[in-house]
């Protein structure tokens, strides 16, 4: 003896008529809608590869190391890599006379396993790692994928835009943007204190 079907339906379904139920006649009215659109809204389609977008100076393609008079800026600190969440990027330093006093003797980034997340260029004292605004990548092969310092160097004209825009972001003027009332910025057990002192004295 056959069960009864399972009612799956939720308290506030709606019920569908027989064209809804028929399925196609749904489809061809969303069919319709996109057509209409089609024609009477403006188009935002890039004619790629000849046409390409070029982002803010706020977007995060892939990290790239700043060349400065033919050399890098990086003093292979490896906070980079401690940083790196799927950990791709590795190096290996080596001890120079002058005021740098290191720098990389490779520095390679695995492009697969990159997920742009800017944390890199977050914690890099010297500015040496920054995020680019290239984000076509293609590879033929896992090997292609990983970047050297040949394929990672750049010269810092051309990321003139990226690096004020960092300046900008990571050194803004006290108060510019937001009035910080005292209380909200208290750091210590000394300001806690002196700020108890001074209500008593007030009192």
């Amino acid at each position: 003896m056959p069960g009864k079907p399972v009612n799956t339906a939720t308290k506030n379904e709606r019920k569908l008529n027989f064209w809804e139920r028929l399925y196609l006649p749904e489809v061809l009215k969303g069919l319709g809608w996109s057509i209409r659109k089609i024609w009477k809204e403006p188009s935002y389609t890039f004619q790629y590869p000849e046409e390409q977008w070029y982002p803010s100076d706020n977007y995060r393609g892939r990290p790239v190391l700043v060349q400065e008079e033919g050399k890098t800026r990086c003093v292979s600190c490896n906070l980079c890599a401690r940083a790196c969440p799927p950990m791709a990027i590795s190096m290996e330093s080596r001890e120079i006379d002058g005021p740098k006093e290191r720098e990389p003797v490779w520095f390679e980034i695995d492009m697969l396993r990159c997920i742009y997340c800017g944390f890199c260029e977050e914690v890099c004292p010297e500015e040496a790692i920054v995020m680019s605004k290239e984000y076509d990548l293609t590879f033929q092969d896992r090997e292609e994928a990983i970047f050297g310092l040949d394929r990672l160097l750049v010269p810092k004209e051309r990321l003139a835009d990226r690096l004020a825009f960092l300046r900008k972001q990571q050194n803004p003027q006290f108060g510019s943007t937001w009035e910080y009332p005292r209380e909200n910025n208290r750091h210590s057990l000394r300001d806690l204190t002196t700020d108890a002192e001074s209500i008593q004295t007030e009192q």
